[in-house]
């Protein structure tokens, strides 16, 4: 069976991941969650302080033809081996994990629906809509414990990269989801949930 490709879209913080992993807690091992961050770009010719003021909100920032070509190969029934990044080092860690076609593929990132080419591999398009207030909150709470970051570069990275390029790049391409879920529908059972978790489950039996 070729492997239905599923994209999670939406803002920094927004519950893509969320929304992938209770997915992914029901349907089990017939769903395998990729995310876009992994392919972001290693600068190991820079310093750790260095990386740290790049923009990792744009789409430059991502090998993003790498994850095309992953894709590529898992619905063409091939393994692969897809990158990991150490976000307190801000670069790419030296470590893969193997990963074999399964049902389902679920991709989650921020810019996933702004790249034709990759946006034309989804089967199914959906965007995890969130206010900036929540998104903000939520990625402080993630980054300073989960990510090793400060308070202070994480507020200040928001500002001056993550939402501006949220407002250039991420909000525009709601247009191109086949469903818009909000952000409270990726962590209750709303109706919008359930009718995605219904296309999943069809997809696999």
């Amino acid at each position: 069976m070729t492997p239905m490709i599923l994209a999670a879209a939406g803002g920094s913080a927004s519950g893509k991941t969320t929304l992938l992993y209770r997915l992914k807690k029901e349907l089990g091992e017939k769903i395998t969650v990729i995310s876009h961050d992994s392919y972001y770009r290693a600068h190991d010719d820079l310093s750790t302080d260095e990386r740290a003021q790049l923009n990792y909100d744009c789409p430059e920032a991502y090998e993003t033809e790498l994850l095309i070509a992953h894709l590529k190969a898992l619905k063409n029934g091939e393994a692969v081996d897809i990158p990991t990044y150490d976000f307190a080092r801000h670069t790419r860690s030296s470590e893969t994990v193997h990963i074999e076609p399964t049902s389902i593929i679920a991709v989650d990132g921020i810019l996933i629906l702004e790249n034709a080419e990759l946006r034309e591999l989804f089967d199914l398009r959906v965007f995890v809509d969130a206010p900036e207030e929540l998104r903000l909150a939520r990625r402080i709470a993630r980054d300073c414990k989960e990510r090793g970051r400060s308070l202070q570069s994480v507020t200040e990275q928001f500002r001056k990269t993550v939402a501006p390029m949220h407002a250039r790049y991420v909000e525009p391409t709601k247009v191109y989801a086949d469903i818009i879920l909000h952000a409270e529908d990726s962590e209750r059972d709303s109706a919008a949930y359930e009718a995605l978790k219904k296309k999943m489950i069809t997809c696999i039996t």
